[in-house]
């Protein structure tokens, strides 16, 4: 199985600089392919099979930075263009921008040129870098990417080729509610009930980050000062990114550690967002990537996840009689069956229905 570690980098100067000149050479053949196929298209209605190498004599400081990186990019501009014509509702490739596209670049292990040593990783062109490796992995390192977030911190991703561990079968099936007042609502075949309270990450900080915002706002456009409040405002996102992934990972663990059968309500994000009463909180409550680490870590673990349907009436049917009582305002938390007289809790009758689900 592939699985990638992800590790904070700490490079010198003269590796950022390099490091900079990566993402740059990376985006610029990037921008340069995608816009000779387009033009080429234009003219011939044929498609055009360009390398990065086709460039390196028109621009000689493509040469300065590892040919691997820029092979990748050509490989992530076919991918997307595969992407386009397989399915146009995908949207054509846009072109990489300085300060809105990630800031990346890709390299593959060939011959042992990637290698560990020390609490340092060897990297092609620029050597060892010192890395912050909070745990250890076994396997043969098939390819790293480098990558720089927005408040100037370095990270590695480094995939990796290794035997899949056994997991044993665990003992429960679960049904899972996901919610905005409570973040997720579960009941498992033992008849225990259990909420998980909604972090609120971005509600607990949102007077720093606006304040910050209005410091940002009110410095002159190319001054120093404004890189430095640019600075904070992107640590404090940057924090509450990292709160909400520390939750994440951490609840999604203990779901797929301790349950075979995991059956989950499959909930569109985008639409519902369209309320803008609630799409802040959607937003801040992140169901997607819940329901995306749970699905890999399902495939790890050899659990059974269930998502479903979107249209099932799990918050409408009684859990103990069938009855389907039909739709509900948001409102409304509790309710009682007019069929059998079981008052329920609306979000944990909602988990046992998904739970009846389960194989």
């Amino acid at each position: 199985m592939l699985k990638a570690y992800k590790f904070r980098l700490y490079p010198t100067e003269i590796q950022k600089a390099y490091f900079a000149n990566c993402f740059g050479c990376v985006r610029f053949v990037y921008n340069r392919m995608l816009n000779d196929k387009i033009e080429h298209y234009k003219e011939t209605r044929q498609m055009l099979k360009n390398t990065p190498a086709q460039y390196k004599h028109e621009f000689p400081f493509l040469k300065d930075v590892d040919s691997l990186a820029l092979a990748n990019a050509q490989q992530n501009l076919e991918k997307a263009y595969k992407n386009f014509f397989r399915d146009k509702s995908v949207g054509f490739p846009n072109f990489k921008a300085k300060h809105k596209s990630k800031a990346s670049y890709t390299t593959n292990n060939q011959g042992g040129n990637i290698r560990i040593e020390n609490g340092k990783i060897k990297l092609p062109k620029i050597g060892f870098v010192k890395m912050k490796q909070h745990r250890d992995f076994e396997g043969l390192i098939k390819s790293c990417t480098l990558s720089m977030n927005k408040s100037g911190n370095y990270f590695i991703s480094i995939l990796v080729e290794q035997e899949a561990p056994q997991w044993l079968p665990a003992e429960h099936k679960i049904g899972i509610d996901l919610g905005i007042a409570d973040f997720a609502i579960s009941t498992n075949d033992a008849g225990e009930s259990v909420k998980y309270a909604n972090p609120k990450c971005l509600y607990q900080s949102e007077k720093k980050v606006k304040k910050a915002q209005r410091a940002l706002s009110r410095k002159q456009k190319g001054s120093k000062n404004r890189d430095k409040a640019r600075l904070v405002l992107a640590k404090k996102y940057e924090k509450i990114a990292n709160q909400r992934k520390h939750f994440l990972h951490k609840l999604s663990n203990k779901i797929t550690d301790e349950n075979q059968v995991i059956v989950i309500e499959t909930l569109s994000s985008r639409n519902l967002m369209k309320n803008h009463k609630l799409a802040k909180a959607i937003g801040d409550v992140s169901w997607f990537e819940f329901s995306r680490q749970l699905a890999y870590k399902a495939e790890w673990k050899g659990r059974t996840l269930i998502k479903a349907d979107r249209f099932y009436p799990s918050s409408q049917i009684c859990s103990a009689c069938g009855h389907r009582d039909g739709k509900k305002s948001p409102h409304i938390r509790d309710w009682k069956c007019p069929d059998c007289g079981t008052h329920h809790d609306r979000d944990t009758n909602a988990s046992k229905n998904l739970l009846a689900l389960a194989k």
